[in-house]
């Protein structure tokens, strides 16, 4: 869905900027030692990680809201029941910082809650991003 006055290449590079800006953060929370209690790295890793989901459905998309978050929260409940599987490979690439930030290392439904709020709250920043430009 086109937002009024932007094109659609316009709002792709919007909701890609935006998502490098979320992707940014959460690798600098995560990496960055800010003598902030471990869970809120944790969790505040794993919202920012659902927002970061849904920031790249909306650019690939551009579809209406409810179909982005509802593709988002599948994406994410998705790769964490890939936390479940285990292969040797699989194992290996999820003990590199690449793996650990992109797969995780550890099944939590506690995660898939956190991942749930991220997605909420962008959806929330795109919709007033949304109002400001009409």
């Amino acid at each position: 869905m086109n937002r009024p006055g932007t094109t659609p290449l316009c709002q792709r590079w919007g909701l890609l900027a935006a998502t490098l800006v979320v992707v940014m953060s959460g690798t600098a929370l995560r990496l960055v030692p800010t003598g902030l209690p471990p869970g809120v790295v944790k969790y505040g890793g794993s919202v920012l990680w659902g927002a970061m989901v849904y920031g790249l459905v909306a650019a690939l998309l551009l579809s209406p809201r409810r179909r982005i978050v509802a593709l988002a929260i599948l994406v994410a409940v998705s790769v964490e029941l890939v936390r479940l599987v285990h292969a040797p490979w699989l194992d290996a690439f999820r003990l590199t910082v690449a793996g650990q930030l992109l797969l995780g290392r550890i099944f939590s439904l506690w995660n898939l809650v956190a991942y749930a709020t991220g997605i909420a709250a962008a959806a929330l920043v795109d919709v007033r991003a949304r109002r400001r430009l009409a």
